[in-house]
């Protein structure tokens, strides 16, 4: 490919690329902006089994403990620390999407009503966000779009970044004139200046894929730079002598510590297990740590600090965090913007399209003969090596265009220019 060639390239795949992806981009913008929402819209529907009457004597954690065993047997794994005298008792069984609460009145020790996270109304968003309710096949697509949303960025900041230092003014004026230059330059403009943020976000759903995900966790494990063990726990037992201690003396140990955010007492998932006591608090992640506590003599056997985190697992929940404006309501603002925008940016990106295809049938990107660096070869390649469903997505690009020029020239028919 000719060096003049390259622009041109680079702006038909681009707009190709983000053609084919506008549907799932919609679709990931208006669920993720739903899912923000998800406390304000919980909240008042788990009231009545959240919030509970004070009483005038207050069950032991341990007697309410008992009451959860008796409702869901063996399966209860850990307790969150209620933070007020009319908060029921949350006690947790499963994990992640199979996590279920029960909540405990802690003055009448009956069982105030249960949530599974399976059955709300924000589970399916979720699941619609990051897997489009298709299962297995749902997430990789995600994590196809997700990887050319990521590549559509790059090479948006690429055509758009100025040639010449009159260029600059373009990424500030968004003309009025014509309806498709209008939105046509909406679209560069604000892309422009949120591509950085954009990239940010897309590297914090990024983990949560199959593939890459997977990939990211293999280095982490390699490089020793995720959880250490100990803060899981692994390896870590109780010698098995005597009673074991009552669960209120957790709950002392866990308010001596007086731990930011919300506090989880893991339960001993055997008989020589170990109470864990951690803390989550995602305004600052340094304040997180997590205990382990011989469940028989109450002895504190390890302690760990956010600082132990390898440094890939810290970057990787400071990007998961932010892409889920957990850092406060400045976050959550911004994450609301940031989807808004994308959901704005990416329209007017169609409605230029579709403006200019209705004035002409020429196609929207123009020919430019500007020169770029053969660099972009090796950027595509390395693109390629990190986010492998692009890579296949790329050899099927060039699968398909050598399968086209082959027609062209054996039915003698000239190409299509993307002019």
């Amino acid at each position: 490919m000719k060096k003049n060639t390259i622009y041109n390239w680079l702006w038909k795949w681009h707009f190709i690329g983000g053609l084919v992806s506008f549907p799932i981009i919609f679709i990931l913008a208006l669920t993720g902006i739903i899912y923000l929402f998800k406390d304000q819209y919980e909240a008042p529907l788990q009231d009545s089994i959240r919030t509970v009457s004070i009483g005038k004597e207050r069950l032991s954690y341990q007697e309410q403990w008992d009451v959860a065993r008796k409702e869901w047997g063996d399966k209860v794994n850990g307790m969150v620390l209620p933070t007020s005298p009319s908060e029921a008792t949350e006690f947790t069984a499963g994990r992640f999407s199979g996590k279920s609460s029960l909540f405990v009145n802690p003055y009448t020790g009956k069982v105030s009503g249960q949530v599974r996270t399976k059955d709300t109304d924000m589970f399916l968003v979720r699941k619609l966000h990051g897997e489009l309710l298709l299962g297995s096949v749902g997430t990789k697509l995600v994590e196809l779009i997700g990887s050319w949303m990521i590549v559509l960025i790059i090479t948006g900041i690429f055509l758009s970044f100025p040639r010449q230092k009159k260029g600059w003014k373009q990424l500030f004026r968004i003309r009025r004139g014509k309806k498709d230059v209008f939105y046509r330059d909406l679209h560069k403009v604000g892309s422009f200046w949120f591509s950085l943020l954009l990239l940010l976000v897309l590297a914090g759903g990024m983990p949560w894929t199959d593939v890459f995900g997977n990939n990211f966790k293999w280095v982490q494990k390699k490089t020793d730079t995720g959880f250490p063990k100990a803060w899981q726990g692994r390896g870590i037992n109780s010698l098995a002598q005597g009673e074991p201690i009552p669960l209120d003396a957790i709950v002392s140990e866990a308010d001596r510590l007086n731990l930011k955010g919300e506090v989880k007492l893991s339960f001993p998932k055997s008989e020589d297990g170990v109470f864990s006591i951690h803390n989550t608090y995602h305004p600052d992640h340094s304040l997180q740590k997590t205990i382990h506590i011989d469940s028989y003599s109450g002895e504190v056997l390890s302690v760990s600090n956010w600082s132990d985190v390898g440094i890939l697992m810290r970057g990787r929940m400071w990007a998961m965090a932010f892409h889920q404006g957990q850092f406060g309501t400045w976050n959550w603002t911004l994450m609301l913007i940031v989807a808004v925008a994308l959901l704005g940016l990416s329209t007017s990106a169609i409605i230029a399209y579709t403006l200019k295809r209705g004035a002409s049938s020429q196609s929207t990107a123009r020919d430019k003969n500007h020169s770029l660096s053969y660099g972009i070869y090796s950027i595509v390649l390395i693109m390629c090596l990190l986010l492998p469903l692009f890579g296949l997505s790329v050899i099927a690009i060039i699968v398909y265009e050598q399968w086209r020029r082959w027609n062209s020239k054996r039915s003698g028919q000239r190409e299509v220019s993307y002019r």
